[in-house]
C-alpha cells in the first residue's frame, strides 16, 4: 500500500514537471539574442568603430566612476601599451605609487598591493595576479548607450566618484 501510494505521488509530480515544462515559446531565436539583431552565427555583421585613441596621458579629463569602487577608465591612449604581459606592462611606469605624483598620474590602488587568496599586504609589490589592467579597466570613449540605462548611484562618501574605498570595505558584511 506504501509503495503504491509512493509511486502515484511520483508519477504525479512526473507528469506536473513534464506538462508544466512544455511551454508555449521554445526559448529565444538567434535573433532575439543580444544587441546586435541578428543571428549568432552571423560573422560578416559590421561592427561600429569607436576612436578610443583619445588624447594624450594627463591631458584629457577623467570620467567619475559608475559606481562605488568601480575601476577607473582610462583616460589617455593604450595603442602603443598592448598587450600587457607579466613581463611588458607599461601602465607602471606611471601608475606605480611612487612613480605616479612625479608625473601626476592616478596611483595603483592599496588593492593592486594585497593578495586577496592569502589575505597577506605585499607592501610595495604588487599582486602577481593583477598585471593585466585592461582587465578591469577600460579605454573612455565618446560613445552613445546600446541600451537606456535609468542606473543612478549611491555614493557613501563625497570622493567616491573619484577613489575607490575597496581596501577598507571588501569585508563589509562578512565574518
Amino acid at each position: 500500500m506504501k509503495i503504491a501510494k509512493i509511486a502515484l505521488i511520483s508519477t504525479g509530480a512526473l507528469a506536473m514537471l513534464f506538462w508544466g515544462c512544455q511551454g508555449t515559446k521554445s526559448g529565444y531565436s538567434d535573433e532575439e539574442m543580444g544587441l546586435r539583431k541578428t543571428t549568432l552565427l552571423n560573422e560578416n555583421l559590421k561592427i561600429e568603430s569607436y576612436d578610443y585613441s583619445g588624447k594624450s596621458a594627463g591631458e584629457s579629463q577623467l570620467i567619475e566612476r559608475s559606481f562605488e569602487n568601480a575601476p577607473p577608465m582610462i583616460s589617455h591612449s593604450t595603442e602603443d601599451m598592448l598587450p600587457i604581459t607579466k613581463d611588458s606592462n607599461a601602465c607602471l611606469s606611471c601608475h606605480l605609487p611612487d612613480m605616479a605624483a612625479a608625473v601626476n598620474a592616478v596611483p595603483m590602488p592599496k588593492t593592486h598591493f594585497y593578495n586577496f587568496r592569502s589575505n597577506k599586504n605585499l607592501g610595495a609589490s604588487m599582486d602577481e595576479n593583477r598585471f593585466n589592467c585592461v582587465i578591469c579597466h577600460a579605454t573612455q570613449v565618446d560613445a552613445a548607450p546600446l541600451v537606456q540605462n535609468n542606473f543612478a548611484p549611491n555614493f557613501r562618501k563625497s570622493d567616491g566618484r573619484n577613489k575607490s574605498n575597496l581596501i577598507d570595505v571588501v569585508n563589509e558584511g562578512v565574518r
